[in-house]
Formats: C-alpha cells, structure tokens, sequence
C-alpha cells in the first residue's frame, strides 16, 4: 500500500471511531447511543449550566449601568416614589404600574406578603407598596436603586422589561415570569413620558418636551421604536405612529437575523438595544448607521461608534445570547385551537397557500438569509427603509399565539390571522376556500 493510501485508511479509522462507528463492517452508532444525554457532572454540562443561568441573571436584572440615563437624567425614579417619599407628583402605585402593563414576580414575594396579598390587607394604590416591590426585585425588568435611608435613588432597566411578562398565576399582572414573551400589555411611552425630566431626549431629538411627550403616547400598549433617537421619524406618512410591536424573543435558535427588518443577528442587536435604547454603558459599532442622510442623529450623537469606560456590556453578550438560543417557543395550550381542522391547515401551509417556501418547517423561518422586499410581501417600505437594509424579514412562527394582542405584522396593520391571510390570499391569487382559510389559521394556532 502507498503512503498517501495508508494515511487515507488511518484517518478513515480514526474517524470511524470518533464517531462512533465500529471499524469492522463500518456500522453505525445508534440513536441512543448518539442521543445519549451527558452524565451529571460533565464538565461541558457545568459549564453550559452556568452560563445559562449567568445568561438568565443578566436578561432578568441587569441594567448594564443604564440607571445613570433613567434615573440619574430622566430622574423617572422621582415620579415613581412621588411627593411623599422624596420624589415628585403624585407616584406610581401598583395599580398604576399594572394598569400601564409592568408586571409583579410572585415567586420573588415572601410568603407573608402572598397572605396578605390574598386578604386585601395590602394597599395597592400607595406609592410605598411599588418601592416595596422594587425593593425585592419584584417588578419584571425593573431595577431600584436604594439610599441607606430607605428612599429611591435612581431607576434602572434590564431586558426582560419588553421581553417578560407572567403567567397571571396570583392576579392578572401577578404571577411566574415568562422569560422571552412579548409584554404586549406594556406601554412604554406612557411610562416613559412620567419622568420629570425629558429634556435629554428632547435635545437628542431636536425637538420641544411637549413634542417629546406626544410622540411618547402616540405608542400606546405593546409598541416601542427602537430607531426613533437615530432618524428622528416619529409617524408614518399615514400619520399613524412609527413604533413597532414588542417581539417574541423565544424560539430564535437557528434563525438567522433579529427583529422584524432584519438588522442583525441576535448578538448585534443585544448589543445595539442595550447601548442605543436602554442607554447602558458598553461598546457599540455599527458603521452603516453613520449615514447623515438615513440616520442624521446617530451621526449627530455618535451612536453609530460608542465607546464607554468601563464596558458594562460587552462581556456579558455571550452568556446573554446563550440564555435567550434556550428560550423554547411554548407549546399552545390544550383546546386553544381545533387538531383535526389543524391538521387539515397543515396541507394547505405547506401545499395549496405555499406558506412553507418562506416560513420554512420547522424553524418557520427561511434558513440562511430570511430578507424580502416590501414588495414581495404587499406593503408598504417605511419601516423597512429605516433599517440598513431596506427590507423585511421572514418573521418565525412558532410560538404566534402568545403574541397575538396588538395585531400583526410589525406595526399590527392586521387585526387578525384571517386579515393576514386574506392579505395573502389576494396577493399571491391563491384562490383559498373559507374553510381552508379557517384551517389554515387553527394550524399557525397550533405553532
């Protein structure tokens, strides 16, 4: 045998046996052996535990320093306490912070205050009650900063804030968190537009406070524009607001691009929304925002190239990304849609309506890059030629009915899956029967 063929043999040993396989006859592993889970004390399972849970930490608590923007600046922790606890107005009680869609962790709540809870021995409409909360990191996404004294120092925001929200197991708005569930109920210009000083955004902005506050609430429950302080377009030419729905951050593994215009991979828009919105303090770049024209006040402020000593962000976007590739889509519940029309709307996804092409099983997105035209899919550009890009993403399925408050679509155009369907419908000339549009829609129910 020459040389070459020997090594060629050895490596083809060598491979065979590090997969697995058995050098005589070459078979294969089985499946268990293949699948067979790693034993309890294996160092990759260590360390992907606890990555995981440093992931899960950072997603639930960590304000990446952006208190000195919400607090310190904005000074929104003085509305919160109000008046009669060192800070302004009237202040913000349970019930108003529930109203505009925070919600409560029960499992942070002693036993003591569940009882009282559950007796109505608590007071729901004082101020003090919510400082309670935020002092036993109660309040999904948000994070209090305390004086020796007791009284509210600054405030803080963390990721879950959007992308939480609970299982309403205590009370509506009380309950186990959801990690990676769009907060469809949270008004986060309401919110925003309570803090006593928005000049900072004003200035950013180029524009007066009163302008500032009604662009705030022109958003209302379940939106947010995350490009608003890089090209200043507030409002669509329709004269509707520019903000986008809250979207799912569950069930990205493998999908390629995050949000619904495709600016990056998950990673880059960690990094992009904990820099640029939450106002953290870490390293950003991004290049195609220094662009005068598309993004004037990102080149004005300088978003495009952040660099911030110390870096409070940059470490931790590993553990971050590796905890929300975790975040499964929930399966639906049982009886919130019909099997057997399900099963019908499967064939007719997957055949008649073509829906498969793009939103490709069982990702549901397309692998590689998911990036269409507005004209491929119907619309209108606007928001898409707010991104670099100019275009829309294929936007994942699974786990749609937890997210189907607020409409669909990036700005919630359709009220309804039979308005997306109908849309489609007439686009592509699909020629679908009623019932197989009512198929169609109990089987991306069932996602």
């Amino acid at each position: 045998m020459k040389t070459s063929s020997k090594i060629i043999a050895l490596v083809c040993i060598l491979a065979a046996t590090v997969a697995g396989l058995s050098v005589k006859g070459i078979q294969t592993a089985t499946t268990a052996e293949i699948m067979a889970p790693l034993k309890p004390g294996d160092p990759m399972l260590i360390k992907a535990e606890r990555e995981f849970v440093k992931g899960r930490h950072i997603f639930r608590f960590d304000t990446f320093g952006d208190e000195a923007f919400w607090g310190d600046a904005l000074q929104l922790h003085l509305a919160i306490a109000g008046q009669g606890l060192g800070g302004v107005g009237t202040g913000v009680s349970p019930n108003t912070a529930l109203a505009v869609g925070l919600k409560v962790d029960v499992e942070a709540l002693p036993q003591a205050l569940i009882q009282a809870l559950r007796l109505g021995q608590v007071n729901l409409d004082d101020p003090a009650t919510t400082l309670t909360l935020l002092e036993m990191d109660a309040v999904v996404g948000v994070q209090g900063f305390f004086n020796p004294d007791g009284t509210l120092r600054s405030i803080g925001i963390t990721c879950a804030l959007c992308h939480s929200t609970v299982n309403d197991s205590f009370a509506p708005g009380i309950g186990q968190r959801l990690d990676g569930w769009a907060n469809r109920d949270l008004n986060v210009g309401a919110i925003v537009a309570l803090a006593p000083n928005l000049l900072p955004i004003a200035d950013r902005l180029g524009v007066d406070v009163n302008t500032v506050k009604a662009v705030l609430n022109s958003w209302g429950p379940g939106k947010y524009d995350a490009e608003l302080n890089q090209d200043g377009k507030a409002f669509r030419p329709d004269g509707k607001t520019a903000a986008t729905l809250l979207p799912a951050a569950f069930g990205l593994g493998g999908v390629n691009l995050h949000t619904y215009t495709g600016w990056g991979a998950v990673t880059h828009w960690n990094a992009y929304v904990a820099n640029t919105q939450m106002r953290g303090k870490g390293t950003f770049f991004d290049p195609r925002l220094n662009d005068p024209v598309k993004f004037p006040i990102a080149v004005k402020t300088g978003d495009w190239n952040l660099r911030n000593e110390p870096d409070l962000i940059t470490s931790k976007l590993p553990a971050l990304h590796f905890y929300q590739l975790g975040l499964v889509a929930p399966a639906p519940p049982r009886g919130s849609f019909d099997p057997m029309a399900a099963r019908r709307g499967k064939a007719v996804f997957n055949i008649k309506a073509n829906c498969a092409r793009c939103h490709v099983p069982p990702l549901f997105a397309e692998p590689g890059w998911p990036m269409h035209t507005a004209q491929e899919i119907g619309i209108d550009d606007f928001q898409a030629q707010r991104s670099p890009d100019g275009m829309y993403r294929t936007t994942p399925l699974k786990g749609l009915w937890t997210h189907m408050k607020g409409g669909f679509y990036h700005d919630g155009r359709f009220a309804t899956l039979l308005d997306v369907v109908n849309h489609y419908n007439a686009l592509f000339v699909l020629g679908l029967t009623e019932q197989e549009k009512n198929d169609l829609i109990e089987y991306l129910k069932s996602l």
